[in-house]
């Protein structure tokens, strides 16, 4: 299940919703596990997969690894081969099934952490329908009579309870607007210097220097991982400020228990 053949059956769709459904054929939910397992303990959790399509269909369960970028992307690696791999500790029941048209199964998804890991470690799950092959038209890199549609990912993250190493910083606030632009933009780097994978909750906020009035702009979320950065960029939409000179700042609000985390840079606006 953890094997390398297992890796190669997987295509490229991926959902971050709270359920997922391809093409109204089938619909997995959750599509995101958070593990808080303590060393030595197991932990399971829950997926429910339904068969909206009109025919009787088999899904198997693969698992990947993955390495977060800077930008948000996820370069897709073999199970069990990043240094914070979760692919070792989970057992997955039923890794292979058929389900008939309008039919859910639950399926379980067990962790095993060992007693000496405290830090973080994440992995993908991906769900997907499978269909049989005669001999003439199977794929002979996968050496097996079936063919893999899309599929459904869902994120693994598993951390303990008692891992409260969160530390989130802000620091190379610039100004990064392109002459091609209509709006100004800025760019900023979020440093997870803790050992939390880490939701963030990223503010663009404009102070006037001479009034002191502030406008707060939309804000986003991204997930940050341990010892790694993150790149966001921010934009300052056109005509939404007077003329004259503003204190731009990215805020990044990452939990109540937590000191909000931030950079400036001041700008003229014309």
């Amino acid at each position: 299940m953890r094997s390398n053949f297992l890796f190669l059956l997987s295509l490229t769709v991926l959902s971050v919703c709270s359920s997922f459904s391809l093409a109204q054929d089938f619909e997995v939910a959750p599509v995101r596990l958070d593990f808080n397992a303590e060393p030595g303990e197991n932990q399971t959790k829950v997926i429910n997969v339904t068969n909206h399509s009109n025919n009787k269909a088999s899904f198997i369960v693969s698992i990947s690894d993955f390495l977060p970028g800077s930008n948000g992307e996820r370069q897709m690696m073999p199970p069990n081969t990043t240094r914070r791999s979760a692919a070792n500790w989970l057992n997955i029941n039923p890794s292979f099934f058929e389900l008939n048209p309008g039919e859910q199964l639950p399926v379980q998804v067990t962790i095993l952490v060992p007693g000496d890991e405290y830090g973080a470690v994440w992995s993908m799950l991906y769900i997907q329908p499978t269909r049989e092959q005669t001999s003439w038209d199977a794929d002979k890199a996968l050496g097996a009579g079936v063919m893999v549609s899309g599929r459904i990912g869902i994120l693994v993250n598993q951390s303990p309870s008692s891992n409260k190493n969160h530390s989130i910083k802000v620091t190379n606030l610039t100004e990064v607007t392109a002459a091609q632009d209509t709006i100004r933009k800025f760019s900023a780097t979020i440093d997870n210097l803790g050992d939390k994978v880490t939701t963030c909750k990223v503010h663009l906020i404009a102070s006037d220097i001479n009034s002191s009035e502030e406008k707060q702009f939309p804000s986003f979320e991204v997930e940050t991982y341990p010892k790694m950065t993150r790149n966001v960029t921010v934009e300052l939409p056109k005509g939404e400020l007077s003329p004259g000179k503003y204190a731009i700042a990215v805020i990044v609000d990452y939990g109540s228990k937590f000191a909000l985390e931030g950079a400036q840079l001041v700008v003229d606006i014309e």
